[in-house]
């Protein structure tokens, strides 16, 4: 699922693209902005019986993840997200950059820049802590068994 007003769509479309590619199988890319149907969107995989969702990152289904994470739930189809905010809100798994690592990143540069140094001498910074979580309940209502080695792996397991 992609927002095609995101500026980054045409990246993110690419990356699927060749990712699903590489799996040799197919999958519908269903576009869905601010002011579209989400359960229109869900249901559209749902007639297309997919196995299950990728959300890409968009402060659109952000803002919408709980609406996002209960019709995953209610069609059965598991789902997984960039942000853990939406493992938090009933999604099943997610994996993607700590957003409190990135916002306190982005407060030290701000300090940075309040105490005199300028904004271009600084260098760019590239996310560098990532979290993989899972919600073990949602993984249960899916009758889905996460397998161990994965839930090893894991940085945030709720249950």
């Amino acid at each position: 699922m992609i927002n095609p007003n995101n500026r980054d769509v045409a990246a993110e479309r690419e990356e699927l693209d060749a990712a699903i590619g590489k799996g040799g199988q197919k999958a519908p890319i269903v576009e869905s902005g601010p002011s579209d149907d989400i359960e229109g969107a869900i249901g559209k995989f749902v007639q297309n019986r997919v196995d299950a969702i990728i959300v890409t990152a968009d402060p659109i289904f952000t803002n919408r993840r709980t609406q996002i994470t209960t019709l995953a739930a209610r069609y059965r189809i598991p789902a997984i997200y960039q942000w853990n905010l939406f493992i938090s809100a009933g999604g099943l798994i997610s994996y993607g950059t700590d957003l409190e690592d990135m916002y306190r990143q982005a407060g030290q540069y701000a300090g940075r820049v309040l105490k005199g140094e300028k904004p271009g001498d600084l260098p760019v910074l590239q996310p560098t802590k990532f979290l993989l979580s899972l919600n073990l309940t949602a993984a249960k209502a899916l009758r889905l068994q996460i397998p161990d080695k994965l839930l090893a792996l894991a940085d945030e397991v709720i249950e």
